[in-house]
């Protein structure tokens, strides 16, 4: 296990989908819940230190035209007919003026958007990924970030799946390939 050491003046939390229709739903191996406060307590910390946080959300049109659907033998749920809020960042985040907002219309937080441009602009190297789900739009955006040559922290016990397999399988398979695997007490122990 390498060391942690976390510069946070080119470090960013990057929050995945903690809004209203992705954190209703039942997650593994930890509660959305859980997800939405171990990251809450990440964001505070970095802000205390001068850190940047984005929040990251999935929207479509209300008539849902500018979704993916491409053919799939699972394909996602219809855009059509959700509650107003589904795409609105959950309050319990405690999203702060100065926090970034990226809408993506995809599972990934870099294609499309302009993640990468305020990311490269602020000067950051280093991002700390969270969020739901594990194994769909944190793992895009993970794979995305170690192909733009980012370093990444994955914190394991704030992000979750629908499926705990799905959620294990990210982090024994991929994670740790790309970046650093830890627990919210030890990026909240090296950002002390």
């Amino acid at each position: 296990m390498s060391e942690l050491k976390i510069d946070v003046a080119t470090t960013a939390l990057v929050a995945i989908d903690l809004q209203h229709g992705i954190v209703a739903l039942k997650t593994a191996p930890y509660p959305s819940a859980d997800v939405v406060s171990r990251t809450k307590a990440i964001a505070d910390a970095l802000r205390t230190r001068g850190g940047t946080v984005v929040m990251v959300r999935v929207s479509t049109s209300p008539d849902g035209r500018d979704a993916l659907t491409p053919p799939a033998d699972m394909p996602a749920p219809s855009n059509v007919g959700r509650p107003p809020n589904w795409g609105q960042l959950v309050p319990e985040l405690g999203v702060q003026e100065g926090d970034l907002i990226i809408t993506k219309r995809q599972w990934g937080a870099f294609y499309g958007t302009d993640l990468e441009l305020h990311l490269r602009r602020r000067g950051i190297r280093t991002v700390i990924l969270t969020g739901i789900a594990t194994h769909i739009g944190v793992e895009s955006t993970a794979r995305d970030a170690y192909e733009r040559g980012f370093e990444q922290i994955f914190v394991e016990d704030a992000t979750a799946s629908p499926n705990e397999e799905a959620h294990k399988a990210s982090f024994s398979l991929i994670f740790p390939r790309i970046g650093r695997v830890r627990s919210t007490e030890q990026v909240l122990g090296e950002l002390g």
